[in-house]
């Protein structure tokens, strides 16, 4: 970035400032439901106005408004105070892959085991979710005793509660040969030494101080309790889980609360489900990102121009993060696109359209870049090999907008724990600083 050797060490020390902050947020918020309360409270001490689907809108130039559907996505806004000429927009997810616990869950081995009953969620690498401390978060639905209302309640079990155990080399001598896992035979729990039906309802009652017949569902996942911390020679790296995609979310954050706009509506969107397909009412491939974007222009006084009109001159960020070159592997990666941690965030292509960066988008990325004295690389996959899809392309065929697929690089993906560079999170904020300014 040709800068001098003692700002480098005042960058640096930036950079492991959000970088803690950043694992920090994501001990916080063990589960999606936790991620979306944990901004809305942010967004609330910012001042921001929350809004309701269910009622009408009318807005003010020069507020902040947020939008929460289903306890699990967030749209906030910010609206400048002349008339806009479009929206910036960020948006990244809040999901990962995990385990989800399924209803009556308690199952019991030989009367001397108890493990509890979950499927997959999202395409995470089972054999990591093995022999480390896991625990339960998520909500639960209950029936409001004033209102008779059906209303839900966080729930973090925070302890160190279950565990996957492998299974001894001695009883499958070709275990470092590779072996297939089976979800529902060698992924399931360790819970106590016995499970009675109804214990883990009895459970999650007593944390929240009510009856366990009060309880009339869940939607509840396992989460690993190690915490985020920095590693490496220098601590230039984080290992934590969640990398994908709370770092984006993350940096999407810090750049909101902390930029006012100028001349265009600062949008940030923070979807759930993007780890299943994106197909739910509060994931990208709903119509809640249309619908917020229609009613602020219903919703603003004295607009001038239409939905139409601002959309054409509209810009998003599809923030999810990237696959740097791995250390074991580097023949993994394409060979002239070669993203690496602590480099400057990632700009990705794909000549299929997941990703929906191309010339134009690709090109105001870059100037953003130069514009935040921020380093940038670019990521393609192998010719040979297919890669994920994302957030871009299932949300600009909702919302027609010019628009490219960034995110921070970072190793196994999808894996219980993933790691990053210290760096990169920094670059993430300031990068998408410079984008709401604009």
């Amino acid at each position: 970035m040709g800068i001098c050797g003692e700002c480098e060490v005042s960058k640096m020390s930036e950079a492991k400032k959000c970088a803690k902050a950043l694992l920090q947020f994501i001990e916080d918020c063990p589960s999606v439901y936790h991620v979306i309360n944990r901004i809305r409270g942010e967004l609330l001490d910012a001042g921001a106005v929350e809004l309701q689907e269910t009622e009408k809108w009318t807005l003010l130039a020069g507020q902040t408004y947020f939008v929460v559907r289903n306890d699990a996505s967030v749209i906030a806004f910010s609206c400048p105070a002349k008339a806009p000429k479009g929206f910036h927009m960020v948006a990244a997810h809040s999901d990962s892959p995990t385990f989800k616990l399924k209803a009556n869950p308690e199952m019991n081995v030989e009367a001397h085991y108890g493990k509890l009953n979950v499927e997959k969620y999202g395409g995470m690498i089972m054999n990591t979710w093995m022999d480390r401390p896991l625990s339960v978060a998520g909500r639960v639905a209950v029936t409001d005793s004033q209102t008779g209302k059906i209303i839900t309640r966080l729930v973090n079990m925070d302890k160190d509660l279950l565990v996957i155990p492998n299974l001894a080399i001695h009883m499958n001598r070709d275990i470092n040969k590779g072996v297939e896992l089976n979800p529902q035979v060698d992924m399931l729990p360790l819970f106590g030494e016995k499970a009675e039906k109804g214990v883990f309802n009895k459970r999650i009652a007593k944390q929240l101080g009510i009856k366990p017949e009060e309880i009339l569902d869940w939607d509840l996942f396992l989460y690993a309790r190690e915490k985020g911390r920095f590693i490496g020679d220098k601590e230039e790296f984080i290992l934590s889980p969640k990398l994908d995609d709370l770092q984006c979310v993350f940096c999407a954050k810090e750049a909101f609360l902390h930029q006012s706009p100028a001349e265009y509506i600062n949008v940030f969107a923070v979807f759930d489900h993007e780890e299943i397909g994106s197909t739910s009412r509060q994931a990208a491939d709903s119509d809640f990102l249309k619908s917020v974007l229609e009613r602020i222009v219903q919703g603003l006084e004295g607009q001038e121009k239409s939905y139409e009109m601002l959309l054409a001159d509209s810009y998003l960020l599809s923030a999810d993060n990237a696959h740097a070159v791995h250390p074991n592997h580097p023949e993994k990666a394409d060979p002239t696109n070669r993203p690496y941690l602590n480099q400057g965030v990632v700009l990705k292509y794909h000549g299929g359209q997941k990703y929906t960066s191309d010339g134009v988008s690709g090109a105001y990325f870059k100037l953003l870049c130069k514009e935040a004295k921020v380093p940038y690389q670019t990521f393609a996959n192998r010719a040979d090999m297919t890669g994920g899809s994302t957030l871009g392309n299932i949300s600009t065929a909702h919302v027609s907008v010019m628009s490219a697929d960034i995110g921070m690089p970072q190793l196994a993906m999808h894996s219980c724990v993933e790691t990053g560079g210290v760096k990169d999170t920094l670059y993430g904020i300031l990068l998408m600083k410079k984008l709401y300014e604009k």
